[in-house]
């Protein structure tokens, strides 16, 4: 009987077939390793198990001192080996890879200084590219990629600008074939009604589809769709356009670029950031739209999805409404560790994440806080916040998830949490993008102020 399985609605009890034991009969003082390989027979297996006992007191004995020593740790355990190359598993126990979590959580692998490990990974999605999209899943071994997913190829155009910076834009030949693939893929059109409007912004989304981050669905049905044009997925699209058009000029006398390619881009930025601004902006509410021209008009719910889009490198609206964005955000969403997914007051907001699979989906993205999107709320109030003080006040917003680092945490982020105080951890304990964008502010961001 596994409890946390029956706490999630899913299967929980089953028979395991045991065909032995292994036992020792121990003194204190001694020890007994056993050592099992799909190699061949090791030589001096003993020597080699005093060897891996030693290191192993060595690793259990050096505890983090702090919590951006904790994460700078924790972070080994997410990059693991898939067949010849690297990969980044989205989280333990039950996550694979998936292309959103893993170019998210680039991001901060790359503060971090672990250029080489990025640039692999990068290179192995690469050739994954299809009409202009990346895999929202890494298939293993007889599977078929699934491709649900609009962000994720947005987030692998930002998080390669960021690498190829990192690296004088060394092999910006080697991807830059799939980076033009994916923005004309989106420019022309491409799986699920994805494609560039004329006013310069993406539309993206069918019906019985979920293609944004916030992607619970159950027996056919998508609780939060969004439809139309989404803030972030906008704020996405400008930003990699902008990462494009730096890349180009960077190499365009290596891959002699066309002008008028070039020309064209900055034509579809400049309409496209002029419709953000004037229609994104919700006087009302003093905050960004969700989603604006969904199948039921625009969608003025107060989410986290408009503080990805001012965390982003390129500013999209100005000083004093992000500055209101900022306060309706810290006021209706900021909790100890994390964003809520949706504001107290909405109409379908939930407190709990709990009951069984259709509940706790239900409540996936209506309420329940996800620590990742600390990472962009840090970094735009920041951008709000330039003041020679601003770097000290900001930690002030990390000790609650410091606290369930250094605790429950054991050195780890968790994947999400309850709404409704005392934000009881919930979901995945150990998750790959709450671990790296912490580790983003603390090696990049705050270091950078």
């Amino acid at each position: 009987m596994y409890e946390v399985e029956a706490e999630r609605g899913m299967d929980c009890v089953e028979d395991l077939w045991c065909p032995g034991i292994f036992s020792f009969n121990l003194v204190r003082g001694k020890n007994a390793v056993m050592i099992f390989s799909v190699n061949a027979p090791l030589k001096k297996p003993s020597s080699i198990a005093r060897r891996l006992a030693s290191l192993e007191r060595t690793r259990r004995g050096a505890q983090p001192k702090n919590v951006k020593e904790a994460l700078r740790k924790s972070i080994d355990n997410y990059i693991v080996k898939r067949g010849k190359g690297l990969t980044v598993i989205a989280g333990y126990p039950w996550f694979t890879d998936w292309g959103r979590d893993t170019f998210i959580s680039l991001r901060g692998i790359i503060s971090a200084g672990r250029i080489k490990e990025a640039g692999i990974i990068l290179k192995e999605w690469a050739g994954k590219e299809s009409e202009g999209m990346l895999p929202n899943h890494f298939p293993d071994l007889g599977e078929e990629p699934q491709y649900n997913s609009v962000d994720a190829s947005l987030w692998y155009v930002i998080v390669v600008g960021e690498y190829l910076a990192k690296t004088n834009y060394k092999d910006a030949e080697k991807f830059y074939p799939t980076l033009t693939a994916i923005m004309r893929g989106y420019r022309d059109g491409t799986r699920f009604g994805i494609k560039k409007t004329e006013d310069g912004l993406l539309f993206a989304g069918e019906s019985g589809t979920q293609l944004t981050w916030m992607d619970a669905k159950v027996d056919g049905i998508c609780f939060t769709p969004r439809i139309g044009k989404p803030v972030e997925i906008e704020a996405l699209w400008l930003n990699s356009i902008r990462t494009m058009l730096t890349i180009d000029k960077k190499v365009s006398s290596k891959l002699s670029i066309p002008k008028p390619e070039l020309t064209l881009w900055e034509r579809i930025f400049t309409i496209g950031l002029d419709t953000f601004r004037k229609r994104f902006w919700n006087e009302k509410k003093n905050s960004l739209f969700d989603v604006i021209d969904g199948p039921d008009g625009d969608d003025d719910s107060i989410r986290p999805n408009q503080i990805i889009a001012l965390a982003l490198p390129h500013p999209l609206v100005n000083k004093e409404r992000m500055k209101s964005v900022l306060n309706t955000v810290e006021k209706t969403l900021l909790t100890p560790l994390g964003l809520r997914s949706l504001a107290p007051e909405e109409k379908n907001y939930t407190g709990r994440y709990t009951g069984n699979r259709k509940e706790r989906d239900a409540a996936y993205h209506n309420g329940t806080v996800w620590p990742w999107l600390t990472g962009a709320f840090i970094e735009a109030w920041l951008k709000v916040h330039t003041g020679k003080d601003s770097r000290k006040e900001v930690v002030k917003f990390l000790d609650g998830i410091g606290n369930h680092i250094m605790s429950f945490g054991l050195g780890h982020v968790s994947e999400i949490a309850d709404a409704d105080a005392p934000h009881e951890p919930k979901g995945c304990p150990f998750q790959a993008w709450s671990v790296a964008e912490l580790l983003r502010i603390y090696d990049g961001i705050l270091i950078k102020k």
